[in-house]
């Protein structure tokens, strides 16, 4: 009987697939040394380099019974090797661009966030001081700077002379600064 040394690859991989465990130690005891170095050097860190070639040959004896070993057991090895690689390498890009993700959104989301309730704050108060104003002068106000009507169209509709309707606007404008103006202060980055 011959020693599983003496055996070449072909006849490692029929046996290997008959679920020889001598066979395998024989493919691992003959490969391992060279797969290792090869991973280290795609890798550059031996750990991973070891993860890697323990994933291959465990994978190797989990699907020792499918294997096609279409052109050489050692092709078919530094293959498998190059594949989960490939695979880490994909892993960790994917990995880090959801870190990446996930570290943008910590610094975007919530300063969107934030400055969206600033926002609505910010909104919020002014209707208010604006709804505090005089109903003369918070009309005039309301109809310049939301309607969008100049002095002269506010005249006519109110009735009151261009000059009325623009101090109207502009005392109203002084009142609010002030308060709008403490706002912000309070949030210089809005």
């Amino acid at each position: 009987m011959p020693r599983y040394p003496d055996y070449n690859d072909h006849e490692l991989a029929v046996l290997l697939r008959q679920g020889d465990q001598l066979a395998y130690t024989e493919i691992f005891e003959r490969y391992s040394e060279l797969l290792l170095r090869h991973a280290f050097r795609l890798l550059a860190d031996k750990a991973e380099a070891h993860d890697v070639l323990q994933d291959v040959f465990l994978n190797l004896w989990h699907k020792r019974d499918t294997i096609a070993v279409k052109t050489s057991l050692s092709s078919y090895l530094y293959t498998a090797v190059r594949n989960r690689i490939l695979d880490l390498l994909s892993h960790k890009d994917v990995v880090l661009k959801y870190a990446s993700s996930i570290s943008r959104f910590m610094v975007e989301g919530y300063s969107i966030t934030d400055d969206t309730v600033r926002e609505r704050e910010l909104a919020a108060l002014i209707e208010k001081e604006i709804d505090k104003l005089p109903s003369k002068m918070r009309e005039v106000f309301l109809l310049n700077k939301k309607a969008g009507l100049s002095y002269s169209e506010i005249s006519e509709q109110l009735n009151i002379t261009d000059q009325t309707a623009k101090q109207q606007v502009y005392k109203a404008l002084k009142i609010l600064k002030p308060k709008i103006d403490g706002f912000l202060s309070t949030f210089p980055f809005l």
